[in-house]
């Protein structure tokens, strides 16, 4: 996971691509992997970056799993 710091820019962080992927999930429900490919390509983060993203999007509880379906939600 990548922090903003003085050799690190936010746009490089792990927290810039929080955003995106809530953009994403705005109103649908996706799978892990169909959510990455709804992120822009010019916005799209590497995998380890967007599992980082995504846990901390958990954690933070601004998007949920669905188990029974297998997709995540945008918490509001």
């Amino acid at each position: 996971m990548k922090y903003p710091s003085k050799a690190v820019p936010f746009e490089k962080s792990t927290f810039s691509y929080f955003i995106p992927i809530l953009q994403a999930l705005n109103g649908h429900q996706y799978t892990p992997l169909n959510l990455y490919t709804k992120i822009p390509i010019n916005k799209r983060p590497t995998t380890d970056e967007y599992i980082d993203a995504l846990i901390c999007l958990y954690v933070l509880g601004k998007i949920a799993l669905n188990e029974e379906l297998g997709v995540l939600c945008r918490v509001n």
